[in-house]
Formats: structure tokens, sequence, C-alpha cells
């Protein structure tokens, strides 16, 4: 039985001489008769498609500001349009040349346009498809090994190609690494991001408008399935380009241990976070109080929560110190908030009238809830007035808690001011006892 002799495997010097030498009878091809004519004529057609674009385009442009109320995916797919207008046009005008000259003249004499005309409408359905991608780097990472490789395929360099990326290499291990593979790994993931990133976001989506799943429960739901798609697809990706994941496991546990001690703020934020969102403490929209900061959460993060107050301003507070200190929750089990106002009297106004007029007072204003009705209570004599307390109900603590209370002061100022209730300040009597005398010194 006679042995087949195999082939030995190129080096990387020989595959780059291959391609160079077929680069060069490529080259040689152009200089024929007709090869020549084919490059002028696509040289041509795409000056003509150059000017025809620089008349259309600002037409087309103008037509696209009148077109008010369009979907905004219609006016994208517009922007696109005017913005590849010049490989459009051109692609218009090669395809019906080609066709043309296949009818005239030997279809030898339209090889080489045919495959100008494949490579460009290739390039367009490219760049019109990536731009469903919404990440910059992600869609532009595409486009371009999109165009790299359906050139090669329509020149039919595809496998020595492949050959030139595979032999330069080297190993991790038992693990050969190519740049083939690496390339191979990079557009494989890229994809697979993309389609994690797309089934995240509908995902996420639908879990939000599902209202019998409480806010920090649909917070947890979508990073843990933002996770398991990502993890998924990273892992997916290197197992099907062939990298061994059993180095990775070990590689993982020494990872874990490094995060362990140089990483355990973050760590612990993330568990924070994680058991911020399983006991339902706090959650999107609440109001809350942590020392002097004083606002609603905005967004539960992996590492903090997102609180803006009042004035406008944005505090990323770590999950750690709401999971340590000392939280105030104002709208925990529901949104009803008590609110305190201390006051005083002149001790000759009847206290019984002054705490009738305090409760109007405080129901005129808006916000005070009406089937909480407020109350008001004597809570001591004072050296100059009898203090009292108002007490009363809100259930929007969103809207503020300074503004209510000044509301509610002015209504009781302009109350005691129709009825002649008088508030009292301190006063100090000077007393000159008989026989004394008052002097006086100059300087």
């Amino acid at each position: 039985m006679e042995e087949t002799e195999q082939t030995p495997p190129q080096t990387s010097a020989e595959l780059v001489i291959d391609l160079l030498s077929q680069a060069e009878q490529f080259v040689t091809g152009l200089l024929r008769t007709w090869n020549a004519y084919q490059v002028l004529i696509a040289l041509g057609l795409l000056l003509l498609a150059h000017l025809a674009a620089k008349i259309l385009a600002p037409r087309f442009q103008n037509w696209m500001r009148t077109r008010e109320g369009w979907p905004m995916w219609r006016m994208r797919f517009l922007v696109l349009i005017h913005r590849r207008m010049r490989l459009i046009v051109f692609v218009g005008t090669i395809w019906p040349t080609v066709w043309l000259m296949r009818e005239l003249t030997w279809p030898s004499r339209s090889y080489l346009l045919s495959i100008i005309a494949q490579l460009a409408l290739a390039w367009l359905v490219i760049a019109i498809v990536t731009r469903l991608i919404s990440n910059s780097f992600l869609r532009g990472l595409v486009r371009y090994a999109g165009w790299i490789w359906v050139t090669l395929s329509i020149l039919n360099l595809t496998h020595a190609s492949q050959n030139l990326l595979d032999s330069v290499a080297f190993h991790l291990g038992e693990t050969r690494l190519s740049l083939w593979l690496i390339v191979q790994a990079i557009l494989l993931l890229a994809v697979l991001m993309a389609a994690a990133r797309f089934l995240s976001g509908s995902a996420s989506t639908t879990i939000r408008k599902n209202q019998d799943i409480s806010p920090s429960m649909q917070v947890l739901a979508i990073k843990f399935l933002q996770v398991v798609l990502y993890g998924a697809a990273f892992f997916l990706g290197l197992r099907v380009v062939g990298v061994d994941l059993t180095g990775l496991a070990v590689l993982s546990g020494a990872i874990g241990v490094g995060l362990g001690f140089g990483l355990q703020k973050v760590v612990s934020n993330l568990v924070s976070g994680i058991i911020i969102l399983l006991d339902k403490s706090i959650k999107p929209g609440d109001v809350i109080s942590l020392g002097e900061t004083f606002g609603w959460i905005n967004s539960l993060g992996a590492r903090y929560v997102s609180v803006v107050t009042r004035d406008g301003k944005e505090y990323l507070i770590p999950n750690e110190d709401l999971i340590t200190g000392q939280v105030v929750n104002w709208s925990h089990s529901n949104a009803y908030v008590r609110l305190d106002i201390h006051f005083g009297t002149a001790y000759h106004d009847d206290p019984h009238k002054v705490r009738q007029i305090a409760i109007e007072a405080a129901q005129s204003v808006d916000r005070v809830l009406s089937f909480k009705p407020p109350v008001c209570h004597i809570v001591g004599f004072g050296d100059s007035s009898v203090d009292y307390i108002l007490r009363f109900w809100i259930e929007d603590p969103t809207g503020g808690l300074t503004n209510i209370r000044g509301n509610v002061y002015l209504a009781l100022w302009d109350a005691f001011q129709a009825h002649e209730i008088s508030i009292p300040f301190p006063q100090r009597e000077v007393t000159v006892l008989p026989g004394s005398k008052l002097q006086t010194q100059s300087d």
C-alpha cells in the first residue's frame, strides 16, 4: 500500500511571496488593452458619480428638511443615503455598463468591470446593514471587517490570506494562538456581543413595561440578564473559535484571589447592590435622606446609587454606605410623610382659638392631605409664648419638604394677621430701683 506524501505547510515568507506574485500578475494584467479600457471606464463612472453626488446631495438634503413628522428610523435611512450618495450613483451606473458590455462585446472584456461592480455593491450593502448597530466602535469594526472579507472573497484571496494569518502564531502553554484565530475571535465576539446587547435591550424594555414587577426587582432582573447574556456571548465565542477554556478556569481562580485582596471595596459595593435589590429597602423613585443628602433615587447601579436632590445635584452614593449607614427612606412602605411645625403665640391669645386657626390654615395649603387632617397641640409654656406643634401629612415628598413647610408658615402668618393673633418675641426690661442713681460714662 503506497503512502501519499503530504506537502509541508508553507512558511510566512513563502505565503507573502506568493501573494506578492499574484499581485504582480494582477497589475501586469491591467496593462493589457481591454483591461486598461475597463479601468478607464470605471474611473470615468467614478468621476461621473462624484459630480452627480455634488449636484444631487444638496437638493436631497433640502428635501429631507421638509420631511417633518417622519419616524426616526426613516430619517436615519435618508441620512445614510445622503452620506453614501456617491457610492449609490456609482453602483447605479456601473452595473448597467457591465450588462451593456456583456451584450455588445466578449465577456472577458467586461470581467474586470464586473469585479469592480461586485465590490461596490457589496461595500454599499455592508454600509447599509451595519447602520443597524448602535455602538459606533462596534459598527466601524464590523463594517471594515466586512469590507475586507468581501474584497478578499471576490478576488479569490481568502484561502491565501487565511494561511498567511494562520502562519503567524505563538504557543501559550498547550494552546496555539494564531493571528487568524485572534481575528476570528474578535469578529465573532463582536457579533455575539451585539446580539447580546440587542437581546438585553429588548428584554429590558419588556421587563420595565411589566407593572407586576417591582422597580427594584426590575433592576435586579435586568442586571442578571445582562450578566448572563454577555457572559454567555464571551465564553461561547471563545469556545467556537477553539480556545481551550480549561486554562481560563485556573486563570479565573487566580483573578478571584486578586479581586478579594485588591478590589475589596468594589466587590463590597457589588454585593451591597445585590442585597439592596433583593431586600427592596430602596428602589427607584424613593425619597431618602443620608446624612445631609436629601433627594430621590434616580437609578440603582452595580456600584453606586444615583440620588438627585432638589437643587439638581446628582450624588453617586456607594452601595456599601446605604447598607452600613443609617438611611431615612421617606417612601419605603408608602408615600405618606408627616411634617411638624413649631410656633408660639402670646399668652393673652385664646389657645383653643389658636389651635383651630392653625389647623384651618394648614388645610388651606394644596399639598396638605385632607383625609389625614392636621392636628395642633400645646407642647409647653415658654418664657414669652405658649408653644405649639402643628402636624400635617403629604403624599408627594419628591415635590420637596422645605417649600411645603414654607407655604404652611405663610398660611399661618396670614391667618394670625386676620384674627389678630400675635407672635411674641423675647423682651428684656431694665428697672431702676428707688434711691439708685443712673450714671453715664462718656469717653
